[in-house]
């Protein structure tokens, strides 16, 4: 991975989680449409042909049903034909429907809800993505770290061993610092399987099943820059995606439930039926058009009715306290993340200062020990802690990176 550009470009092209949020936004998207198609003119046209097989000679409508009469008597009068077309066009147009505009008013706060998690999403997947750029730059470095630590342990070893054929040090010198080859062996192991996780981590980030890297090249310092050309800051803090997501769940649970409560109210439509038919002799003729207006009063549904207007209230209840749960792990996500910023440069401060002391200290030791002043204890617990403050450097300065990042991205909208 060489750009910040290259690694987004990746996560758009081929992240599961920004699919699933998308495809949640058609799923809403859907659903508003069937509730709007509720209140919209619904028109409805069928054909058919009736056959009496018992008496092939009587006029008989599909579904059963004879049909008889015609449009005057006498010679060149039109009456239905055998076997029998008929042709129905029908349209119905709800007039008053409380419950279907309660539906579509819940269904327009779950698109709502669905286009802000999908914003929440894009800002979580920024987040990720550079976390884990960071964790990987990190990792990669201590690696580093690691080998030059097992580079400086050998090296050490090779002195203590001339110091003992030459008769300036004991057995003891030789094995402690032996030791210390072998601790500074096992954090070279351990630090480079850490690295071939991050990088499956990074792997899984951008969409693919292997470890990818990170090129030596790559702009960590300033990775805050280009995020913010990504994303944009909020001016408040609650218009956030998710509080606005958590909060457009609670109004689509709040309309639920009036819908089911106006489930009790009669409804008003108005109807229409034209009804075609073939006769002999000629092509057909219209035998009825008919305009119907039709009241429905709900008198007693079995408590159906009664009990989905609970389970809505219990589902608004619960939207209720995500939006409160959300509200609060908001409200402590900000604070923590103005805080680490703080704590990061505080901590990247006094982890410089140690590796400077750390670096005095084992250079004097080596240079004790090379005119046979210090032991090897010293030499072994120097060599450690100058290992460990060169670690905690390279760590407390990408967590301060992160620490801007979080600190930015926790209060920013993210637009795709």
């Amino acid at each position: 991975m060489k750009t910040w550009d290259e690694a987004l470009t990746l996560v758009r092209q081929r992240s599961t989680d920004l699919r699933n949020a998308e495809a949640g936004v058609e799923r809403a998207q859907g659903r508003w449409r069937q509730s709007l198609s509720l209140l919209l003119p619904n028109a409805r046209a069928s054909a058919g042909v009736g056959l009496d097989v018992l008496h092939p000679d009587t006029p008989s409508a599909p579904g059963g049903g004879v049909v008889g009469g015609g449009t005057a008597s006498g010679a060149g009068a039109k009456v239905p034909s055998a076997p029998l077309g008929t042709l129905s066009v029908s349209l119905t147009q709800s007039v008053v429907d409380v419950g279907a505009w309660r539906g579509l008013s819940s269904a327009k706060a779950s698109e709502l809800s669905s286009v802000a998690s999908l914003k929440d999403t894009q800002r979580r997947l920024t987040q990720g993505l550079a976390q884990v750029l960071v964790a990987t730059v990190a990792a990669e470095r201590a690696a580093e770290i690691n080998r030059v630590g097992l580079r400086q342990a050998l090296e050490r070893y090779a002195l203590t061993q001339r110091s003992f054929e030459l008769g300036a040090g004991t057995q003891l010198d030789v094995v402690r610092v032996g030791q210390d080859v072998a601790l500074a062996r096992q954090s070279l192991v351990a630090g480079d399987e850490q690295l071939r996780r991050t990088r499956e981590s990074l792997g899984l980030s951008l969409g693919t099943d292997h470890g990818v890297g990170v090129n030596p090249d790559f702009n960590l310092n300033g990775l805050v820059e280009q995020t913010r050309r990504d994303c944009s800051p909020l001016q408040d803090l609650g218009a956030r995606a998710d509080l606005q997501a958590a909060k457009s769940n609670v109004d689509a649970a709040r309309d639920s439930k009036r819908q089911a409560s106006a489930g009790y109210l009669p409804t008003l439509g108005v109807s229409s039926t034209l009804l075609g038919l073939t006769t002999d002799p000629g092509f057909g003729r219209f035998a009825l058009w008919n305009v119907s207006a039709v009241l429905s009063v709900p008198l007693w549904e079995g408590g159906l009715r009664g009990g989905l207007v609970r389970e809505r209230a219990g589902v608004e209840e619960q939207a209720a306290m995500q939006l409160e749960a959300t509200r609060r792990n908001v409200g402590v996500e900000v604070s923590r993340a103005r805080r680490g910023v703080e704590v990061s440069e505080a901590l990247l401060k006094t982890a410089a200062e140690s590796l400077d002391l750390a670096d005095r200290t084992d250079r004097l030791t080596r240079r004790a020990f090379e005119v046979g002043r210090g032991g090897s204890l010293e030499l072994v617990q120097s060599g450690a802690a100058l290992r460990q403050a060169q670690l905690a450097l390279v760590l407390r300065e990408f967590e301060l990176v992160q620490a801007r990042l979080d600190a930015f991205l926790t209060e920013a909208r993210c637009d795709w």
